[in-house]
């Protein structure tokens, strides 16, 4: 009996293992392209991570840099990436010239584009950036759109000088006077007002405040995703949008979890911007369905307006750039406000 009894064990713990190497062989690997460095607005994914909820959903995440959303889309276009982040109005002019990807799930429901520059030469309205220099990577989403922020108020593009920047430079060379400004979201204000002296020393121009506010930073995915992985995505987009609910729920936890998976971290900083990011998710959109949800009223009027200002070389259709049908709706939590 004692035999028998040894041989049935040995034969569960073989099963047990066995079922533990299929369990770790079903992890599907899955690459993210993250608009830029680590920020605060990247949170939710390390969070996600942390806790389990792409592993659970048989995903094996992996996070990569990108320098840019024009970087970020030239990954997930060529299959380098399944999905990553990028500035809707990127999304759309990359669609009008071929790219075959589509925004799939929102993050901030209210732009974060926004100019920064220095109390002695500050840039409050947009026609202040004629006969100035502003700085940003050639990928930057805010590079991009720049035609139709131009033209909606007017601004004489020529007088405007762009200039080449890696993006970890773009605080110094602002605060160092290499340049006059720089574009960047809004939700990096503290480290502007840090490089700059303080509390309130930078000069902002939010893009939403002079009749810009489209949709923005966002989930796109390339076709080949979603016609082959659909359900991969389907998990991602859950898993992820959970981690942003958690976010929301307990921010102070959600940056000790960032601090932990990427050490380098400023969690001051972090701490700060993504509380600036929080606010832009704070909307009735969200919580009526879901957080990353797409009005498709907005979002076919960020297309109109990126079809009328950017001078695209083919018109975009709403439909062509934007789908809802990959989201699981994850609630705003009880206690965000």
């Amino acid at each position: 009996m004692k035999r028998y009894k040894t041989l049935f064990g040995a034969l569960v713990t073989a099963s047990l293992a066995f079922a533990g190497a299929s369990t770790a062989q079903a992890q599907e690997k899955f690459l993210f392209a993250l608009n830029w460095f680590p920020v605060g607005d990247h949170a939710a994914y390390w969070v996600a991570l942390e806790k389990g909820y792409y592993k659970e959903r048989g995903l094996d995440v992996t996070l990569e840099n990108s320098k840019g959303s024009g970087d970020s889309i030239a990954k997930v276009d060529t299959g380098r990436a399944d999905a990553g982040l990028a500035d809707s109005a990127v999304v759309i002019a990359a669609v009008s010239r071929g790219a075959k990807i589509k925004t799939v799930g929102m993050i901030f429901d209210k732009t974060p584009l926004n100019v920064f520059s220095r109390q002695d030469t500050p840039i409050r309205k947009p026609k202040d950036l004629e006969g100035r220099t502003i700085a940003a990577p050639p990928g930057d989403s805010q590079r991009q759109v720049w035609p139709a922020f131009a033209k909606l108020h007017g601004v004489d593009v020529n007088k405007v000088t762009w200039v080449n920047i890696e993006p970890t430079a773009k605080i110094a060379a602002v605060s160092e006077k290499r340049v006059d400004a720089v574009a960047d979201y809004l939700t990096g204000l503290p480290n502007y007002d840090k490089a700059m002296g303080g509390p309130g020393t930078a000069v902002t121009m939010p893009w939403a405040d002079f009749g810009f506010d489209m949709y923005s930073m966002s989930i796109m995915a390339s076709e080949k995703t979603m016609k082959d992985r659909s359900k991969a995505l389907r998990s991602f987009l859950e898993a992820s949008y959970m981690g942003w609910r958690d976010v929301m729920a307990d921010p102070a936890a959600a940056v000790e979890i960032f601090k932990k998976r990427v050490p380098e971290i400023d969690t001051v900083y972090v701490a700060a911007n993504m509380k600036l990011g929080l606010t832009l998710m704070n909307s009735e959109t969200y919580r009526a369905n879901g957080i990353g949800y797409m009005d498709p009223k907005k979002m076919c009027g960020s297309v109109d307006l990126v079809n009328t200002y950017m001078g695209l070389n083919k018109t975009v259709a709403c439909n062509d750039v934007y789908s809802n049908e990959f989201l699981t709706k994850v609630a705003v939590p009880a206690n965000f406000k």
